[in-house]
């Protein structure tokens, strides 16, 4: 109860603010998450945040669903002026090679092993960001990311073989599905739940707040909790947005990111338990993956990513050195 309250009262609060505009400049925020998913609330957070903060100089409208468009249409917008943010997660690796770490699987650990990363790293990731025409405000998340599907429990790699597997358009999470055995196949998250249902692909990967709130959990069978990949989320402007802001605007915009972090993460953990149950009451047979079998199996990709992209071995060592510190 205390979850959904929280969520409520989110969506209540930037309903109240966007329903009135005497804002200096007004902002349009797109992402492509459900009604009562973590995007949806992490959206309404962060424009809650600056709504109230921001004396009339900005007001934040959010548009979710992909009212605005899809991940790839969200990243054109952006730097055609037409929408001011947007809330990609893996498609950030087809931006730059250097988000495809987050694509190594079990490279994350947890969220307090994320924030290291980011301390440690975020000018790796905000300069990628920029030579590619964006600007990253702050960090949220999508999440650890678990299987679902029509067919058959998935305990270890070799289960997947032959699977119709729907992925985000990212390259990395391709060839990790096919290293697996699957039959990976790129698709706009807004195309999935229908593609589910009449059978184009068999199933999917996602974190258990985009699970249900997409309701996935209403045609699929399984769900083999698996937390192959921990995938953050960027509240993303473009860099000429975003070096056309007064200084105190750009101040204003990432205090209230890094508040709206701090208020994903929590809600985050909160979702993982309820929602995990909410799945499974809709009649989803649940299991535990072997995760040592799938780590094993993810030793090629590790390869393959210092091979093929530039400093990527000295990346990889850096994020799994901050996994064990602290």
């Amino acid at each position: 109860m205390k979850l959904k309250s929280k969520l409520l009262a989110a969506s209540a609060a930037i309903g109240i603010a966007t329903g009135a505009s005497a804002a200096e400049m007004t902002m349009k925020f797109g992402h492509v998450g459900a009604p009562g998913s973590l995007f949806e609330a992490t959206a309404n957070n962060f424009a809650e945040c600056v709504n109230g903060a921001m004396d009339g100089k900005v007001e934040v409208q959010t548009f979710g669903s992909s009212q605005l468009g899809k991940d790839k249409e969200l990243l054109q917008k952006l730097k055609l002026g037409q929408v001011d943010f947007a809330l990609p997660s893996s498609i950030m690796s087809s931006v730059d090679d250097s988000f495809g770490i987050f694509e190594m699987p079990y490279i994350i650990t947890d969220r307090d092993h994320m924030r290291r990363v980011q301390a440690e790293m975020m000018d790796v990731f905000q300069t990628a960001a920029q030579d590619n025409g964006y600007h990253i405000v702050g960090l949220a998340e999508n999440g650890f990311r678990h299987i679902t599907n029509n067919l058959r429990p998935i305990n270890v790699p070799a289960d997947l073989k032959g699977i119709k597997l729907r992925t985000p358009n990212g390259v990395w999470r391709l060839k990790m599905f096919q290293e697996y055995g699957a039959n990976p196949t790129p698709m706009a998250f807004s195309d999935v739940f229908t593609a589910l249902q009449t059978g184009v692909i068999d199933g999917q990967e996602n974190p258990y707040a985009q699970i249900a709130s997409a309701k996935f959990q209403e045609v699929q069978k399984y769900l083999s909790i698996t937390g192959h990949v921990y995938t953050p989320a960027y509240i993303l402007t473009s860099k000429k947005s975003f070096d056309s802001l007064s200084e105190d605007v750009q101040a204003g915009l990432m205090d209230c990111a890094n508040k709206t972090q701090d208020f994903t993460y929590e809600t985050a953990a909160e979702m993982e338990s309820t929602l995990l149950k909410e799945i499974e009451d809709a009649g989803v047979e649940v299991n535990t993956a072997d995760k040592a079998a799938f780590i094993e199996a993810s030793k090629p990709i590790y390869q393959q990513f210092s091979d093929e992209v530039e400093g990527g071995q000295e990346m990889i060592d850096t994020v799994l050195g901050l996994g064990t510190s602290g």
